[in-house]
Formats: C-alpha cells, structure tokens, sequence
C-alpha cells in the first residue's frame, strides 16, 4: 500500500512508520506535493494545509483511510469524504497537555491582570492594579472530549468548582467535576460560571454557537477562554459583549478567520489576549502523531479497532474510542 505524509516528519520517524507498516511504500509528501500524491495514496496521515482535491480523490476510490495529524478535521471531512467509505481518524486528546496550558495561560493572564500589567511595563509605570482569583471561581468547560477533560485535570489543583457539558456525557463524571451535563444543559452552564472555556469541535451545531444570545446568557463580569476553533464565536457579537462590559474579557487562541485580520476590533480592546493558534503545539508534537500513527498502522494491518475513529458526521470521536485511546506515551492523559 502506498502511504502518502503531509506533516513535519524527521528520518526517524519515518524509520518509525515503517517499522509499523513493513513491506509498504511511505511517501513523504510535504505541503508541495501533497495535492498531487494524496490521488495515488492508500492511507494518508498528516494536514495539508494547501487545496486538496478531496471530490477527485473519493472518486479515484483508492484512498482507503485519513489519519488527521490534528484534533480538528474541517481539512478534510469534505461533503465528498464524509459520504464515502473512506475512514477517518483524528488526533483528537493528543496534544491535551498543550491545550490544557494554553487555556491556563490565557485565563491567568487575564486574571492576573498581565496585559495592563505590560502596557504599564511599556511606559514604565509601576503601579498596582485589581486582579481577580482562579482559585475559588466556577468554570463551565463546553466540549469534555480528550482536551476538556485534560483542562479539567488541571484546573481541580486551582480548587476550582468545575461543571461541563458534552453530546455524550459520562454516566460517571471524574470526582473532581461537579457535573457533566448534555449539550442542551448549555445555557444552564453559561449562567452559573465565572470563566466558560471552549473545548469543542467545530460542525454544523457548533458553528456560531456562541452568538449575542448566548453571550447575554453569561454571567456579568465573566470570563470566555477560546481554545477550541474561531467559527464556533460570532466575533462581533463577542466584541458588543467586551464594549459593553458584561464580558470582562476574553482569551482567544482561535479566531473566526485567521490570521485575524489587522482591522479587527479585537486588537485593540484592553480586555482580550490573543495568541496565533499555539494552543496544540509543543517539543513532541510530531513524535506523538507519529506514535499514534504507528499504533494506528499495527491495528490496521491487524484488522482491529482504530484509535481515535472518526463519527464523520459529528466530526469527531464518539466516546467509546476516547475509552480505547492510544498507549499513554502518545496520549499523554
């Protein structure tokens, strides 16, 4: 089979897939020539960031299975692909450490008061101003798939009250959480937390999720920490809720398009830290998408259940297979 790689890959992890998938062509493609190579490919593990053309691909009927070297998958669950019997695995809880610090960075920046702690700094004036606590707040955390749950983790050491909401709700939610509700709990969630972080995938349900209504829904003077996709976030509704004052600020690593463009309102408000979508990366990012690809090839061959399977109208994977995850080497959680 002809295995064609659309991301940063060293020799060794080259060395690595093959090991995993001996007697079968690995083909490192790049972002140059994966437009070309993804036609003639068996399994395709990476992200091409460049136009694929996905229609002719499914038609071609070769490609067999998608790997995403990536949580998110609107790269390529094209209509096309979502139809077909291709299979689609994704990286989904990978990089949760990563997204998990993010958050936190973010959120504590903003708490702490670091951006008119910089300004100040800028104009060397050295004068205290309020900041506000973590510890003691209630977070609702929308989306408890692998990242949400990691930021979960991590947040219980802060003595945090911590609720969420999900399409698939545990029967049991971890004994640090307070509850797990259903999606449809969302305004519920909304209303009764300080800080709301953003875990979700992007689909047709969630895109613009959070508009002026659900913005309204928020407690006043609270906190949306985005670490999740842009489009979930109706941007102007997110800059009316900041002017007005009933948000108190916003942390984003996503943005509704990116790069944000430069006459956005976003850069200048006083309240909100934006970073260039860093939240997944870290020094091991492509050893652990190689570690689940190899351990993702070993199934494959063998003819068992894949990591991660994709639900490919949902756009994501449905619990059972959060359950089955990768070795902790790769999944880190």
């Amino acid at each position: 089979m002809r295995i064609v790689l659309c991301y940063p890959v060293e020799p060794r992890h080259i060395q690595q897939l093959r090991q995993a998938a001996p007697g079968h062509q690995i083909v490192d493609a790049g972002q140059e020539r994966i437009a070309q190579e993804i036609r003639e490919a068996d399994i395709f593990c990476g992200h091409a960031k460049v136009p694929v053309p996905w229609a002719e691909v499914v038609q071609r009927g070769r490609l067999k299975w998608i790997q995403s070297s990536a949580a998110g998958l609107d790269h390529c669950l094209t209509p096309e692909v979502i139809a077909s019997e291709i299979l689609v695995t994704s990286a989904s809880g990978v990089f949760a450490d990563a997204v998990a610090e993010q958050a936190l960075a973010l959120l504590l920046g903003l708490l702490r008061g670091l951006p008119v702690f910089f300004r100040a700094q800028q104009q060397k004036i050295f004068e205290r101003r309020p900041t506000r606590d973590l510890h003691g707040a209630t977070v609702g955390i929308v989306g408890f798939g692998g990242n949400g749950r990691r930021l979960a983790q991590v947040l219980a050491a802060f003595r945090t009250r911590i609720l969420a909401t999900d399409m698939f709700p545990p029967s049991q939610p971890p004994q640090y959480v307070e509850a797990v509700w259903p999606a449809e709990a969302l305004d519920q969630l909304l209303e009764a937390s300080d800080i709301v972080i953003l875990t979700l995938p992007l689909n047709d349900q969630t895109r613009e999720l959070f508009n002026r209504e659900r913005f309204g829904r928020m407690k006043p003077g609270s906190i949306l920490i985005n670490v999740a996709r842009g489009p979930i976030v109706v941007e102007k509704d997110l800059v009316e809720a900041l002017r007005s004052g009933h948000l108190w600020g916003a942390g984003l690593d996503v943005t509704e398009v990116e790069p944000l463009p430069p006459e956005s309102p976003l850069w200048d408000l006083p309240n909100v830290i934006i970073t260039p979508h860093v939240g997944a990366q870290c020094a091991r990012r492509y050893d652990l998408v190689t570690e689940l690809f190899a351990a993702n090839l070993h199934r494959y061959f063998a003819g068992q259940p894949l990591l991660n399977l994709v639900d490919k109208k949902l756009g994501f994977p449905v619990p059972a297979d959060y359950s089955s995850k990768a070795p902790p080497a790769t999944t880190r959680q």
